[in-house]
């Protein structure tokens, strides 16, 4: 199985494309199914059995939530 490129980047979304996502994300955990997006041009797949978390940051005067996405790629 060809390796992938390490890779780390942030994209941002105007609000109905953001909430379009959640969606989709959302429909795809109720029925244990595999959820893909493209992101920046390269289509990801997260299997159903993926692990999520909300994380939030508190630095100076900015914030931050993360809801994330975690898994092992199958074959490494």
């Amino acid at each position: 199985m060809k390796r992938k490129k390490d890779r780390d980047i942030e994209k941002g979304y105007p609000t109905a494309a953001f909430v379009a996502k959640l969606r989709r994300l959302a429909d795809a955990l109720e029925k244990s199914e595999r959820f893909a997006i493209q992101i920046a041009g390269e289509r990801i797949f997260v299997p159903s059995d993926a692990v999520y978390t909300i994380e939030h940051e508190r630095e100076g005067g900015a914030e931050e939530v993360e809801f994330q996405i975690t898994w092992t790629r199958k074959g490494r």
